[in-house]
């Protein structure tokens, strides 16, 4: 079993600044809307391949799925492979794999490799603990936030610019234009990136082991995740059903949908102020206000369905709500272990995957029996539901620490994968 040993987390230097902060943050944006590009694109693709619509919705549908793979299989990487190597390696991986998108010949090809595009598209969350580790604790929510303001962006975008692009030069150029990117980013991380070698001796099994150590002991990342999986799956379920409210309700073609998602990139906004919230030790709180404003977005969007402006004002506000918890959780989750934050991570993402996926699919199914108040109703108590974790913690769990107690506690914790 292979062995690595490197520089113990609490000795590593600090060496985030201004010009790394804005590398992650579009790596990690233009990483993860891979996930996303086939979205708006399907019946293209099923014309072009010469299948249905059902089995085109496959792509999306597999392409996630190898993002969870990789959520479970790979990120935990993170905390035993030098992260620089492994994440321009993965990039690598990456534009080979939208390459084989864009060349292939056959249906089966293409959906083979959209798995892969979707596992290798992980390297996203491998970038966001590393900017937690490369930040002074004082300042780590910042960093994390602006992070994913790039992230969120990504995703927000990628539906819109993968139908502007589909229609000027056809569908499989979105893939070439990508791989184009991926390549690039590599070259860019690998010149940028400090090197960071996690300071394990246990091999991959130990380390994938030690997940489930990691659930029991850690509390504060149960909840977490579990808070997030609610706040994600309102999100899943807004965008999943809002496509037929505007198309139903006020007749919008698909370049007005594209242009209705952009309204959600002013939710973008929330991740640099979440982090500067997390450094000031009240993201508590402020978690609570997060999961009561995404509950209120999707109160709007029932009353105000009529109205373009006010779905637009609730997809907004949803957004700024579900950035905004999901850097508060990430700013304190990753404060807990500093030995492990890729495994945080792991546990993190995979409970927000999975919770954004089935709430998906149950979004479908309430829209066909119920309609748009159907799923209102169900967006509106899934962040109540988080709400309920939430006070619990409240109750159970001490004071937030604030940044420079944190730091204290950082320096005196042992590394440990067991």
């Amino acid at each position: 079993m292979s062995q690595l040993v490197g520089v113990p987390e609490s000795a590593a230097p600090q060496r985030m600044n201004p010009a790394l902060t804005l590398v992650l943050a579009v790596a990690c944006g233009l990483t993860v809307a891979n996930l996303y590009y086939a979205q708006p694109l399907l019946d293209l693709v099923a014309r072009s391949f010469g299948v249905g619509q059902g089995a085109a919705t496959t792509v999306v549908t597999l392409t996630q799925a190898g993002y969870a793979l990789g959520l479970l299989f790979v990120l935990p990487l993170g905390d035993l492979v030098e992260n620089r190597r492994l994440a321009t390696r993965t990039l690598l991986v990456t534009a080979t794999a939208l390459l084989l998108a864009a060349a292939s010949p056959v249906f089966g090809m293409f959906l083979a490799v959209s798995v892969l595009v979707g596992t290798t598209s992980v390297v996203a969350q491998v970038l966001v603990p590393m900017a937690a580790h490369l930040a002074p604790p004082e300042q780590r929510g910042k960093a994390v936030g602006r992070v994913m303001s790039g992230l969120l962006t990504g995703i927000l975008l990628a539906r819109t610019v993968a139908s502007l692009v589909a229609d000027l030069l056809g569908w499989r150029a979105i893939y070439v234009i990508s791989a184009v990117l991926m390549l690039a980013l590599a070259v860019v991380l690998r010149r940028m990136l400090p090197r960071r070698a996690p300071g394990h001796t246990a091999g991959y099994f130990t380390l994938m082991a030690s997940l489930g150590g990691l659930v029991r002991r850690e509390p504060v990342l149960r909840r977490r995740a579990v808070c997030q999986a609610t706040m994600f799956g309102a999100f899943t379920t807004f965008w999943t059903a809002i496509a037929y409210e505007l198309i139903d309700e006020h007749h919008f073609g698909q370049v007005q949908i594209a242009l209705f998602a952009l309204v959600g990139a002013g939710g973008a906004a929330a991740a640099p102020v979440a982090g500067r919230i997390a450094d000031r030790g009240r993201g508590r709180s402020a978690s609570g206000a997060a999961l009561l404003l995404a509950s209120s977005a999707f109160v709007l969007a029932a009353v105000g369905h009529g109205s373009v402006p006010l779905l637009a004002l609730a997809a907004v506000l949803l957004d700024f709500a579900v950035q905004c918890h999901q850097v508060l959780s990430q700013a304190e989750i990753y404060a807990l272990r500093g030995d492990a934050r890729a495994r945080i991570n792991t546990v993190f993402m995979t409970s927000v995957f999975v919770g954004g996926a089935t709430s998906s699919a149950v979004a479908g199914v309430l829209h066909t029996a119920h309609g748009w108040t159907g799923v209102c109703v169900f967006g509106t108590a899934l962040p109540l539901a988080g709400l309920l974790v939430w006070a619990y913690g409240q109750w159970t769990t001490p004071t937030q620490a604030p940044a420079d107690a944190v730091r204290a506690a950082e320096t005196t914790r042992t590394a440990d994968v067991a």
